[in-house]
């Protein structure tokens, strides 16, 4: 396994990882918490926002102040969407329809950094994933 300074969670990892639900290895919990940076994509708090207001995510508090409770307490990065990565997100080929997804993924593209993520279709895009 490469040594990498920054990785990614995408949302489904980062609703793992803060609610313990297993589904994150042993070798990935470990590396998440021995990596330098570990950052998530400022539109998984939208993502997580509109799931809880839908009411398809249980939060046994509102999403807001979940969102700041998980980052601080797992000590993780926002990763800001930058206008360049959202235009990258446009080029993209048409493999994944998801637009978050494909921001979270033109990011790390831009930073050749690997992804922590269920979703295959992201080593469709070249990027390296793990779960």
């Amino acid at each position: 396994m490469g040594r990498y300074r920054l990785i990614i969670l995408d949302t489904c990892a980062l609703l793992w990882l803060a609610q313990g639900s297993g589904r994150l290895t042993e070798e990935t919990l470990l590396r998440i918490d021995k990596e330098q940076d570990v950052t998530v994509s400022a539109i998984s708090a939208f993502e997580i926002a509109i799931k809880y207001k839908k009411g398809k995510l249980s939060l046994a508090i509102p999403s807001e102040e979940w969102w700041h409770r998980a980052i601080q307490h797992h000590r993780l990065e926002v990763l800001s969407l930058t206008a360049q990565t959202m235009i990258s997100a446009t080029r993209l080929p048409a493999i994944h329809s998801d637009p978050a997804d494909r921001f979270i993924i033109a990011a790390a593209i831009e930073r050749s950094v690997p992804v922590v993520t269920a979703d295959a279709r992201f080593t469709e895009y070249g990027v390296s994933v793990f779960c």
